[in-house]
């Protein structure tokens, strides 16, 4: 009782955090040691201030380790998220400042940059110089290699006022680097208050996609774009109207789209998602002209970005953004193509992967239309799921994108979905006929990549004579070949002791075009001179790639040294 007698008011008890909020801000605490050690030894020999700043953040994972299975409130949890955000991003930057000399992706977009700078074209032109010395090059199938830049303008852009920052692929690394942590702490601000840690965690705390942007990849650009685009995206275009907020993600999306080719797949997803949400809101004239209208905002971002490019040099600025649908890079990945690299000697069909591809993209995209109140959900992670089809299916392309997967999760749940229209012709109003037509469209794919991976390799290789530079180098190989194909095969040859592909051998002698049925013996020399032959039982397989029709000859081969 008070002293007046008056009973003492009850105090608010503060609600404490769900469990699983703890589990998830402590699971985003742990994912920060990955990788942290790699870059403390590397920083401990000659960068202590940053092994310093590492040993500080190993403190703090520890510290927020404990809170967050202590503390009471939900207030405080939602602060210790921030700190674990802080953490990671100062872990962030300490990998950068230890390795930021970039791909080959970032050295062409920061060559792009200065050439822009420069007054000079920036699409079509080849910069051989920038490659070997560590520099990834990306061999074709027409027997050379792709030095030109092969993305859309966005990011040399950004690059072009960073310049002054040094030589190098400095510049593109700050450029993506600084956008995967401004992307990250919009998506952080954008979740709900109890999921925020996971945005941590899936941007930043496993170390692949800090990786991607000291890497310099466009794409860690786009995806940053892409984040404010897909939190929530149901609700576009509620009521009808876009408002300031619309207006803004569709200029992300248009953004993304001039950043890198990637967003190109997923924009027909979303848009036919908006079209089916809005519909069965709003109906089919007022959906059509919300989409229309998100849409062309979106198409006139991307135009103003590429404007420049497009007046300055139209043709090479068309071929160079469509660069990576026709360069005809050598196939490479984790996906289906390593039945053809790895499984098996080759194929003749190789131009099916690529057919495979855009028949599971279209498949993927007209199953969503007809199931969107049960895909909706899952309408960032579909198109990617056409890469593992393609002929390069690296698996980048899913991994840079993830952290939209979590996006949509939290944010586009299968209730925003309840009402969505979606379109329903007689033929398709039974269950099994719905079924049927599923598996009408998604069929063709599985089906071309199947006639890929069982093509026989045209070519029969077999190696006839060794010169050596070295009892553990060659210098010269001296092969037979046979083209039992029935068309005339241009052959271009490499040695591979790995994943992934060597540089082309130098065809000493031996003819450019070799004839149906025919037979001839080439003379190879490596491309440095020498070719030092592996540990004993490495496999040393002989590679043959032809342009038309696109085909992979592959032999195993003994080359065992003579000391």
């Amino acid at each position: 009782m008070t002293p007046l007698g008056w009973p003492r008011p009850s105090q608010a008890v503060p609600e404490p955090p769900a469990q699983w909020h703890r589990v998830l801000t402590l699971l985003a605490d742990v994912s920060l040691f990955i990788g942290t050690r790699a870059i403390w030894t590397q920083a401990a020999s000659h960068r202590l201030v940053v092994a310093a700043a590492i040993s500080l953040c190993y403190a703090s994972v520890l510290v927020c380790g404990v809170l967050a299975l202590v503390v009471r409130r939900a207030r405080s949890l939602a602060l210790l998220d921030l700190c674990v955000l802080v953490t990671a991003v100062a872990l962030t930057l300490c990998g950068w400042a230890m390795n930021h000399g970039g791909s080959d992706e970032a050295v062409l977009t920061t060559q792009a940059a200065r050439e822009l700078v420069a007054g000079h074209a920036v699409y079509g032109q080849p910069w051989p110089w920038l490659f070997g010395h560590g520099v990834a090059l990306t061999p074709t199938v027409t027997g050379g290699y792709d030095f030109t830049y092969g993305y859309p303008p966005l990011a040399p852009l950004l690059t072009a006022p960073l310049l002054w920052l040094g030589h190098g692929a400095l510049p593109a690394t700050v450029v993506s680097t600084a956008a995967l942590l401004a992307g990250t702490v919009a998506l952080w601000r954008m979740l709900p208050t109890p999921w925020r840690s996971a945005a941590t965690m899936a941007c930043l705390g496993f170390g692949f996609l800090p990786s991607y942007g000291r890497l310099g990849y466009p794409a860690i650009v786009a995806l940053a774009l892409l984040m404010p685009v897909v939190v929530r995206w149901p609700r576009i275009g509620r009521g009808g109207r876009l408002g300031a907020g619309g207006l803004a993600r569709a200029a992300c999306l248009g953004a993304a789209c001039a950043a890198q080719q990637l967003p190109w797949f997923l924009a027909p997803f979303l848009l036919a998602g908006i079209y089916a949400v809005r519909r069965g809101e709003l109906g089919a004239r007022a959906a059509g002209l919300v989409v229309a209208r998100f849409a062309g905002a979106a198409g006139l971002v991307w135009l103003l970005v590429n404007t420049y490019f497009v007046v300055s040099e139209p043709g090479t600025w068309v071929r160079g953004i469509a660069l990576p649908l026709t360069q005809g890079a050598v196939i490479h990945g984790q996906g289906l193509v390593g039945i053809s690299l790895y499984l098996t000697d080759g194929s003749d069909r190789l131009d099916w992967y690529a057919h495979a591809s855009m028949l599971l993209a279209a498949g993927l995209l007209a199953l969503f239309v007809l199931c969107v109140r049960r895909l909706g959900t899952a309408a960032t992670v579909l198109p990617w799921c056409a890469f593992f089809l393609a002929t390069r299916s690296q698996d980048g392309y899913y991994l840079m994108m993830t952290p939209l997967w979590l996006a949509a999760a939290v944010t586009a749940p299968a209730s925003e979905f309840a009402t969505a229209w979606q379109p329903r012709p007689r033929v398709l109003s039974r269950r099994s006929a719905r079924i049927a037509a599923a598996a009408l469209l998604l069929t063709p794919a599985p089906a071309s990549a199947a006639w890929a991976a069982t093509g026989t390799p045209p070519l029969a290789m077999r190696v006839a004579s060794v010169r050596r530079a070295a009892p553990t180098a060659v210098a010269r190989l001296g092969i037979e070949v046979t083209n039992a194909g029935t068309v005339a095969l241009a052959p271009h040859f490499t040695l591979t002791t790995g994943q992934g592909m060597s540089q082309y051998w130098t065809v000493v002698r031996g003819p450019v075009v070799l004839p149906a049925r025919a037979s001839a013996r080439y003379e190879l020399r490596p491309p440095a001179g020498r070719f030092a032959l592996p540990r004993p039982g490495a496999r040393v397989r002989l590679r043959a790639f032809t342009a038309v029709p696109q085909t992979l000859s592959s032999a195993d081969v003994r080359l065992r040294s003579s000391g």
